[in-house]
């Protein structure tokens, strides 16, 4: 199985970050040019929701395994079709607050399985192409807010 990891300090208080990646419908905080939408009607914190990402011609389909407004955090995987060649891909983003400085901890992390001659690229696909980017402009969505 392999593992992708990120992580990222964020100058807001974790119940102002959990408030806006929360809704597993509102995705725009990523700063991915797409069309956001939950299937069948189910709420975006509805564990089993469906949320159909478009981006350009490529559609994306995830499952929420789990939420948790306790825990700050939640959990999905990608449904058929798959759109990376990859399996059993689950992740799971979280908010942690620091108390010292009411600051906040989020990480992001995926276990999937692959080819093992692909082991290295996807753990660096989805790590630096997909959590890092999508943090820094959740960084950058939370500063244009706070304005």
């Amino acid at each position: 199985m392999a593992r992708s990891y990120y992580s990222v300090m964020l100058d807001h208080a974790a119940e102002d970050v959990w408030a806006v990646i929360r809704p597993f419908d509102h995705y725009a905080w990523a700063g991915v040019e797409s069309q956001t939408v939950i299937e069948e009607g189910k709420a975006g914190d509805q564990v089993a929701a469906i949320r159909r990402v478009t981006v350009g011609e490529k559609i994306i389909r995830q499952k929420l395994l789990a939420h948790s407004d306790l825990d700050r955090s939640y959990t999905y995987a990608l449904c058929a079709p798959l759109p990376f060649p990859v399996r059993n891909y689950i992740a799971t983003i979280r908010v942690t607050p620091i108390v010292e400085t009411n600051k906040a901890f989020v990480e992001w992390w995926a276990d999937f399985d692959c080819a093992a001659d692909e082991y290295e690229h996807w753990t660096n696909y989805f790590e630096k192409e997909g959590f890092a980017k999508w943090l820094g402009a959740l960084r950058r969505f939370l500063e244009t807010e706070r304005r």
